[in-house]
């Protein structure tokens, strides 16, 4: 099959439709996300494909688009692909160019939701207007997902979509093609490529310390935003234990593996439960690496909102703070609480009550399926010297949901990157960019797995 080739035409209007997403606030809260929902589904009409619109409300819709098989032809379950079109805010004080703006400095598109996820949305559509018009035989239902609400937790996308509109989602889908993966990561002058297959859970935790109530103007011993002040402290300070897991030793293994024998041997010591943690600074030297390594590796707990609700001049007689908690594989929320009370215990005059507000345990896939197949060979098509790792995420995606339906669930966004531009740290960060070569590539990379994998008897 001959390799595809897109013009300049098509590849110009991949970035302009990536343009007209960023410029349309979506910021969560509160999404709004409908002017981009109904620009994707235009879209998707454009190409002669089924769309319908359902959500929660009028402004916060889900797109679903459907592109059937031939009934001659169909003899596989169906693949989704899945973007999400809400993002998280941004402060325009601290960005080079605005995070609304979709700026194109010829060399990178910026805009809060470039990587995270519109960009996605644009490559997708793009194969899929290949695709269409090469009258690809697909071989199963392609159906295209664009979402609201993945940034606050999926409540009124992913989630309400799973568990009131499975039969729009095929209802029993084999594979899901989401976020994180695909794109390049820069070490000892290797590229290496991890393709997700496996995200942490999640368990939203409340906790509340308890003091003596009264007024402001006198002093206090038993005062609870200083007991809270100090278990988080503590809670800020203390690393969890190492809960070790074969996908994360999976993914470690994988950078370690090009390194050589002394490599190989070193990587499974980082996953050891007492070794790990003293090995892992010396063993990784960069703060960036070193920390999402150790993310993979225990739980994390992060203290993020705090709340009191009296009045300046009320000493509470409670205090709580919301900790965003997330699960290494085989870890419950009950696990968690249980490690921060080792910490508060520990604490004297601190007496800590925890309440779990969330929690959806971590999910993994296997990488031997013939789409992690055709994944890897196409990734090394694109690029000759692509090392591919299946890899697992600190964070959660839609794909927590999708798995509910039986679906494997793979991060394949791909995207060429320079040695310059770290991924990770584009993720809800600051200057969010898309290098529009990188995205050009990736729209050919995954344009050719679609390709390829539908096509096959």
């Amino acid at each position: 099959m001959a390799a595809l080739e897109f013009s300049a035409a098509e590849k110009e209007e991949a970035v302009s439709l990536l343009q007209s997403l960023i410029r349309i606030d979506t910021t969560n809260p509160p999404g709004n996300e409908r002017e981009a929902i109904e620009l994707v589904e235009n879209r998707c009409q454009s190409m002669g494909l089924e769309t319908v619109l359902v959500g929660t409300s009028r402004e916060r819709p889900n797109l679903v688009a459907r592109w059937p098989a031939g009934a001659h032809r169909k003899c596989e379950r169906p693949l989704i692909l899945s973007c999400h079109l809400d993002v998280v805010p941004a402060n325009p004080e601290q960005w080079t160019h605005p995070p609304l703006s979709g700026f194109d400095d010829g060399t990178c598109i910026w805009g809060r939701g470039a990587i995270d996820m519109k960009g996605f949305a644009a490559m997708g559509l793009s194969a899929l207007s290949r695709l269409r018009k090469e009258q690809t035989p697909i071989n199963r239902d392609l159906i295209f997902v664009a979402v609201c609400d993945e940034e606050a937790g999926t409540r009124h996308g992913s989630k309400w979509l799973v568990d009131n509109h499975a039969d729009l989602l095929g209802e029993n889908p084999e594979y899901v093609i989401n976020e994180v993966g695909g794109f390049t990561v820069h070490q000892k002058g290797r590229r290496f490529y991890p393709v997700q297959v496996a995200e942490k859970g999640v368990a939203w935790i409340r906790m509340t310390v308890k003091g003596t109530s009264g007024h402001s103007s006198l002093p206090s011993d038993d005062n609870a935003v200083v007991h809270l002040g100090k278990a988080i402290e503590a809670i800020g300070r203390t690393r969890l234990p190492w809960h070790p897991s074969e996908e994360a030793s999976r993914f470690i293994a994988g950078f370690a593996g090009p390194d050589g024998a002394a490599a190989r041997a070193l990587s499974p010591l980082l996953s050891h439960p007492v070794i790990g943690p003293r090995l892992l600074p010396l063993a990784v030297t960069d703060p960036s690496r070193r920390k999402s390594l150790e993310a993979i590796l225990r739980n994390t707990a992060n203290p993020t909102v705090l709340k009191t609700g009296n009045p300046i001049n009320v000493i509470p007689s409670t205090a709580s703070v919301d900790i965003d908690g997330r699960l290494a594989p085989g870890q419950n929320a009950a696990d968690l609480i249980r490690e921060l009370q080792n910490i508060t215990a520990r604490i004297p005059g601190v007496d800590a009550k925890f309440e779990i507000l969330e929690e959806s345990p971590a999910v993994s896939f296997s990488p031997d399926t013939p789409l992690f197949e055709e994944i890897e060979r196409g990734l090394r098509e694109a690029d000759p010297e692509a090392h591919v790792i299946p890899s697992i995420i600190q964070g959660f995606t839609d794909s927590k949901n999708y798995a509910r339906l039986g679906a494997i669930c793979y991060g394949f966004y791909p995207l060429q990157l320079p040695e310059e531009i770290d991924f990770a740290s584009l993720f809800h960060g600051i200057d969010e960019r898309i290098p529009i070569t990188g995205f050009h590539w990736g729209i050919k990379t995954l344009t050719q797995v679609l390709q390829k994998f539908l096509t096959k008897s």
